[in-house]
């Protein structure tokens, strides 16, 4: 029973995507929670400083994890790949090489994050009442990126395995860390910013232990031997792949990077209303998400099956499913703004900032998922390079230039800089389309 539900290559597509993205999006739910109740918690028991400290902070820390998730998607689309042409025994060798690769990675970002975090947040033009409590927050995540990264790896595992309810699991294990250790680092000790990144990192730590402790209780569909543990020949193959997944986490982080600084200078109160917003902005992205990633495994069993027009249709039913949910999202996020901010802030100038800059963003809701369905579609087929190119070309042709030309007007505001987003994914709809057509002529 448990083999068939993770079977993408046969029975009804929509079934099957909703049974597999439901869990994938409320382990996406509770990630945006975990994230939204750091900034949450401080905002009402902390500094209006120790926002933006979180704020610019989690923005550099997030380029880490979003950097390592793109790459383990490597991961998740060769064992999809693996399991769709009958060949679980390559999966151990495929999971071993990730535990080295991955355990390696992180000793390396954890050194340069304590090194380079003064630098990175005056790079980030943190506002001055809030630049040590950015710094010291990028510290105590980066003492800690060990467990966030190997959360992503066990995650991307399963994923491609077919079993997005695990992934759930240790997600929801992580968020009830966060919020009792936020509340008592935070709200009970006065910890300010130095507390929400100790829960986070605590939470972290304990959602991975724990993981572990569940999965030796499953019965998985492959086997792993010691042997198996090694810088072996599937690294090449899952880097391949996740690569340039990799390289276009980074330069759309980056540009979020650029986003925050640009906001920055327009003092404390736009700084710490954007990173309210950027929360709210978590929970917005969250179907589109949950598309991308259930698309990737999805199609990645398809294509190792030789079904491509299943592929094509679950492509297509994903962008209607998503379209009609971020229809909804738009409304709420455009009309409610300043309802959904005053959940974080009780500071006026935030909430007012916060929910200007929605206001902008809020058609993403709708774009990012026919976009996203794409991207997944492609990730699925291992056309990753071309992902990486499409994700260049809308974050340096559309989204900074944009962001920046509205951030230096005489009268700059936060709706005109966050209509950068949509902007740019619109542009990016088009090269997809575009490129759809190539692809599937190249192959008939």
């Amino acid at each position: 029973m448990e083999e068939n539900r993770n079977d993408f290559t046969q029975g009804s597509i929509i079934k099957k995507m909703v049974q597999f993205m439901i869990p994938v999006l409320g382990a996406l739910i509770l990630q945006a929670m975990y994230g939204a109740v750091d900034v949450l918690v401080v905002g009402w028991f902390g500094t209006t400083a120790g926002i933006s400290g979180v704020s610019t902070g989690s923005n550099i820390v997030n380029l880490i994890i979003f950097t390592m998730a793109g790459l383990s998607m490597g991961v998740t689309v060769l064992i999809g790949r693996y399991l769709g042409e009958r060949r679980a025994d390559k999966v151990g060798k495929v999971i071993g090489g990730a535990v080295c690769l991955f355990l390696s990675l992180s000793a390396g970002i954890t050194v340069l994050m304590l090194i380079l975090a003064r630098p990175l947040a005056i790079f980030m033009q943190a506002p001055k009442e809030a630049l040590e409590l950015t710094v010291l927050y990028v510290r105590i995540c980066g003492g800690g990126i060990v467990f966030i990264i190997a959360y992503n790896v066990i995650s991307s595992i399963f994923r491609g395995l077919g079993n997005s309810r695990l992934p759930l699991i240790f997600v929801a294990i992580a968020c009830m860390v966060n919020v009792a250790g936020d509340l008592f680092f935070v709200a009970v000790l006065h910890l300010n910013v130095a507390g929400a990144a100790l829960a986070t990192v605590l939470a972290q730590a304990v959602s991975v232990l724990l993981s572990l402790v569940i999965i030796r209780k499953q019965e998985l569909p492959f086997t792993i031997k010691k042997s198996d543990i090694c810088f072996n020949r599937e690294i090449v193959n899952f880097v391949q792949v996740g690569i340039p997944i990799a390289f276009q986490e980074i330069l759309t982080q980056f540009s979020f990077l650029a986003l925050c600084a640009f906001i920055n200078r327009l003092g404390l109160a736009a700084s710490s209303g954007y990173g309210v917003a950027n929360k709210i902005v978590s929970f917005v992205m969250l179907v589109p998400s949950s598309l991308m990633q259930s698309m990737s495994s999805f199609v990645a069993q398809n294509v190792g099956a030789g079904k491509e027009g299943r592929a094509r249709k679950a492509m297509v039913t994903g962008m209607g499913l998503g379209g009609a949910i971020g229809i909804f999202v738009w409304g709420a996020a455009y009309f409610y703004g300043d309802v959904l901010a005053g959940i974080f802030s009780k500071d006026v100038a935030v909430i007012f900032q916060a929910a200007d800059y929605l206001k902008g963003f809020a058609p993403e809701a709708v774009v990012t998922c026919i976009l996203f369905s794409f991207i997944g579609y492609y990730n699925g087929h291992s056309q990753t390079w071309f992902v990486m190119l499409q994700g260049i070309s809308q974050t340096f042709l559309v989204r900074l230039p944009m962001s920046y030309f509205m951030s230096i007007q005489e009268n700059a505001n936060l709706k005109n800089i966050g209509l950068a987003a949509p902007s740019a994914t619109v542009f990016g709809i088009v090269i997809n389309v575009v490129f759809f057509i190539y692809y599937n002529r190249k192959k008939t």
